[in-house]
């Protein structure tokens, strides 16, 4: 099987010199990728098994982070008219915290919006 094995190459490149030179290229890039693939199906590897102490290492205890503070939404709010946005309607809001506020024409006040608020006539 030994003496074979060298034969075997010297075979080959006498193949290879008899080849024109772009298949010669072509021919030693198959060659080369199936030498390549062929190592790399014959390597296996397997883990080594850790020790106790080296898991104990890496584990990693989680800290929930405390839930957000949730800040109570007022049904209203007295704000200046300046710092108020006007709609082409005419009718003022304000926007605190991601609510919009509406004013209230007869007390001035700006409300959280609720469904039905525009049907009301001190909101229009």
């Amino acid at each position: 099987m030994q003496k074979s094995l060298p034969y075997f190459f010297g075979y080959i490149i006498v193949m290879i010199g008899k080849i024109n030179s772009m298949k010669k290229y072509l021919f030693v890039g198959y060659l080369v990728a199936a030498l390549i693939f062929a190592q790399s199906c014959s390597r296996k590897t397997t883990p080594t098994k850790a020790s106790e102490e080296e898991l104990e290492a890496k584990k990693v205890t989680v800290v929930k982070p405390p839930p957000p503070i949730k800040t109570p939404v007022p049904k209203s709010i007295v704000v200046n008219d300046k710092a108020a946005t006007k709609t082409v309607q005419g009718r003022y809001y304000y926007d605190l915290e991601g609510k919009r506020y509406w004013r209230n024409k007869n007390d001035g006040k700006y409300y959280l919006y609720f469904k039905g608020m525009f049907d009301k006539p001190e909101f229009q």
